[in-house]
């Protein structure tokens, strides 16, 4: 890859537009298996200054606080609990700002780099409520002055208790800083979780499943707020492992470490695939690293809690530092690296500084155990029921088993999503041709469609693309990520088609009236983990759904990147039922 040029295949433009969508992502799935995406090195560099930045920022944050002083004395404050409770404000301000995950080039942002803030600030965008017809005064998909005005308060308000100063002595913590005032996290807790039941995108945007949880954790007193917040890592890293045990986890892996900036010998990356150039499924060094990756999240964070402290804790931190590394260092799309900073930095504080700390040390155990309760619920529900809760709550992360969609859109009715909707971004691919240029734009597209299909669920949404588009009209269409829609809809993506299922279709064509045929979609839902199927729904955004079924993992996990031929078994509908 060049340090400023990004290193895409290089076809014969006239040869490969004659060919088949299957057949022109084929040279780019055989890409993407030795050199990934093909970023520069400079916009890796890039990346890694933001990180640098978060680092530099939050060490200033915590610098202000009364009690806390010396930039090179960072041994003597850095497990202060209070440091502890900023760093979680902190990156909670940073993500749902829209610089954390999400952010920049990597995430198909290109102009401008974030949405977030510049929507979340700006009266009529989309907003999408999560339970619109059960909770009062949250129906709607318009944002508001009073939408507004509480996005705002929770910046100031959380903002406010970065600089604040401590409660004072807390002996039991060994500190004399003291801990954020309750009533500040109080204020912020109940700000988020306004937002959050009139605009969900803002709560998932500030990983709420991560830092509102923790943050949870500041009511408690005392040394209970050490203890919640490990049960909550606990909770955090324990999850994730039960969600990739699964079939799909080795292909994440395989797209992960190709497209690493680390890895970078063409040698090293072809390991990860069965058998380069011809079978592109994960090999067994992609297997090595799924399951022993999953083994250690799983194993490892029990050592953490039970151990309190010596060797054995010492050596379980030093194996969940490289974990989080290994991702960091991997710059994942959806780049969620601040967040991998942050729980390295979690690790040291409440499992290295305060090992001692364990169940034995609560003084009130019943609001730890309830707050336990919930979020594992939360969890197992989100494993078992993935239609209903988001993979980010139900913690599926990097399991390869999410909710998404893939958008058939015709040119008149990306004019009418130009003209109808209030967006900072434009479309996906005028933002491609524009960084790219008109020509050249194809290439990266394809490389999406590319980095897609090295998903399992990539093979089924080009089978069901077929479906829904009429016979003999796909050529009238465009193929667009549902991530991108919602990049450029509402304001932020990460992954998660909650975001871009019936609810965003209703709400643009309010605002687009799109024609019938004139916007088709393919909703894939995840996988729950007690079955081996994967339910579909193909929806025109003016007349509705119009099939329903299922397709099973097993044919998904068989196929090639290129395939569009897996089978389908339609429960509901007819796939001819084309206006």
């Amino acid at each position: 890859m060049g340090f400023l040029e990004p290193d895409l295949p290089v076809v014969d433009m006239t040869e490969w537009s004659k060919g088949t969508r299957s057949a022109r992502i084929r040279p780019m799935a055989r890409h993407w298996a030795e050199v990934g995406f093909g970023t520069p090195v400079a916009l890796h560099l890039f990346y890694v200054g933001k990180v640098g930045l978060y680092i530099l920022g939050g060490w200033l944050i915590m610098l202000s606080t009364k009690g806390i002083d010396g930039f090179t004395d960072v041994g003597d404050w850095w497990s202060e609990p209070i440091v502890f409770q900023k760093a979680v404000l902190y990156t909670l301000l940073f993500e749902v700002v829209g610089l954390g995950c999400g952010f920049g080039p990597l995430n198909n942002r290109f102009f401008p780099p974030l949405g977030s803030i510049l929507y979340w600030l700006r009266p009529r965008t989309i907003r999408l409520p999560p339970w619109p017809g059960r909770v009062p005064l949250t129906s709607g998909t318009t944002r508001t002055p009073v939408d507004i005005a509480l996005y705002a308060a929770l910046l100031m308000t959380t903002s406010v208790a970065l600089v604040s100063a401590g409660t004072g002595p807390v002996p039991a913590l060994d500190t004399t800083v003291g801990l954020i005032p309750v009533w500040q996290i109080a204020v912020i807790l109940g700000l988020l979780a306004a937002i959050g039941l009139r605009d969900k995108v803002i709560f998932l945007a500030a990983r709420g499943e991560v830092y509102a949880t923790l943050a949870v954790t500041f009511l408690f007193a005392s040394t209970d707020t050490i203890v919640a917040a490990k049960v909550v890592f606990v909770v955090i890293w324990m999850g994730a492992a039960t969600s990739k045990l699964n079939k799909h986890f080795p292909f994440v892996v395989s797209t992960m470490m190709s497209n690493s900036p680390v890895f970078r010998r063409k040698s090293l990356k072809r390991m990860f695939f069965e058998n380069f150039p011809d079978d592109l499924r994960p090999g067994r060094l992609s297997r090595i690293f799924a399951h022993g990756g999953t083994a250690v999240e799983m194993g490892i964070p029990l050592v953490l809690f039970f151990s309190h402290g010596g060797p054995l804790t010492a050596a379980a931190a030093v194996v969940m530092v490289g974990f989080h590394l290994v991702i960091l260092t991997a710059v994942p799309m959806g780049v969620p690296l601040e967040w991998n900073v942050f729980m390295i930095f979690g690790v040291l504080v409440l499992f290295v500084a305060h090992a001692d700390l364990g169940l034995g040390s609560l003084n009130n155990p019943a609001p730890v155990a309830l707050l336990f309760i919930v979020i594992a619920g939360i969890v197992i529900a989100g494993n078992l029921f993935p239609r209903t809760i988001s993979f980010l709550p139900g913690m599926r992360y990097y399991a390869g088993n999410w909710d998404t969609t893939m958008w058939c859109i015709k040119p008149s009715a990306a004019e009418k999503i130009s003209r109808g909707i209030v967006a900072i971004a434009s479309m996906p691919q005028a933002q491609l041709e524009r960084f790219y240029g008109k020509d050249r734009a194809q290439i990266p597209m394809f490389m999406g469609y590319a980095f897609r299909a090295m998903n399992t669920h990539g093979r089924a949404l080009f089978t069901l693309v077929h479906r829904a588009m009429p016979a003999g009209r796909e050529g009238e269409y465009t193929l667009t990520d549902g991530e991108r829609i919602c990049s450029t809809a509402v304001g932020w993506n990460f992954g998660d088609g909650h975001m871009h299922n019936e609810q965003l279709i209703a709400a643009m064509q309010q605002r687009c009236h799109f024609d019938p045929g004139e916007v088709r979609v393919v909703l894939l839902d995840a996988q729950p983990i007690h079955k081996q199927t994967q339910e579909y729904r193909l929806v025109d955004a003016a007349t509705g759904e119009f099939e329903r079924g299922v397709v099973h993992v097993a044919d998904m996990v068989t196929r090639q990147p290129w395939a569009d031929d897996v089978p389908v078994h339609v429960h509901r509908g007819n796939q001819n039922d084309f206006a």
